[in-house]
């Protein structure tokens, strides 16, 4: 995320609004990306999030929790419309994923790397058809980790709406898990190969994790 701003932005802006900005760009990138599916989708969204942004430097600098406040920022912008391009796929694998649980064995066999690679496909195919609000309220809550509490703030949402539209990203998403998985789940059960290797199959509803408070 070097030097996102434009550069006719660049030349006036003040060291300042970098110092407070820079330390959540990554983050900040990391949920337009999830959010988008697309990297330049992302760095577009991040990038016009600091043009718009750059005005209120002074304003800002007196915000006391900021990382917060941006984050609503670039969620409010994104909900509007601000993306220009059509998503691609999602790579919500990695170290701070909690919405999954695809685990590797480090001796599994060729086939269940292989069905494991299939599955993670298959999950984020299905996230990518959630609706936007819904991908971004369990990309926010279930995989970045923020609390009901918190994103009751950021988002000037009543607790019990927020409550109402994450049951109903994960019933939504769970259905939609349902449909994707299970043809595989049925395929590889008559050919008597498990996905977990310890004689289990993988649960689509064990995906969705349990509620964060």
């Amino acid at each position: 995320m070097r030097n996102i701003l434009p550069f006719r932005v660049r030349r006036e802006t003040l060291p300042d609004f970098e110092t407070l900005v820079r330390p959540h760009l990554d983050h900040l990138y990391r949920l337009a990306y999830r959010f988008c599916g697309h990297r330049q989708d992302a760095e577009d969204l991040v990038q016009d999030l600091l043009v718009k942004l750059y005005p209120r430097h002074a304003e800002i600098d007196k915000i006391e929790k900021l990382r917060p406040w941006l984050v609503t920022i670039l969620y409010r912008m994104f909900i509007d419309g601000t993306r220009r391009k059509a998503r691609s796929r999602l790579e919500l694998i990695d170290d701070e994923t909690k919405f999954y649980a695809c685990i590797a064995s480090s001796d599994e066999r060729p086939e269940q790397s292989l069905a494991r690679e299939q599955r993670v496909a298959q999950i984020q195919v299905a996230f990518e058809q959630l609706s936007d609000d819904h991908r971004t309220l369990l990309v926010l809550h279930d995989i970045e980790g923020y609390r009901l509490a918190e994103l009751e703030k950021m988002l000037a949402v009543p607790l019990g709406t927020l409550k109402s539209r994450i049951h109903r990203a994960r019933a939504r998403m769970r259905m939609l898990l349902d449909k994707v998985l299970e043809p595989s789940i049925d395929s590889h059960a008559r050919s008597s190969t498990d996905l977990k290797g310890d004689g289990t199959l993988l649960n689509p509803s064990s995906f969705i994790k349990g509620e964060r408070r």
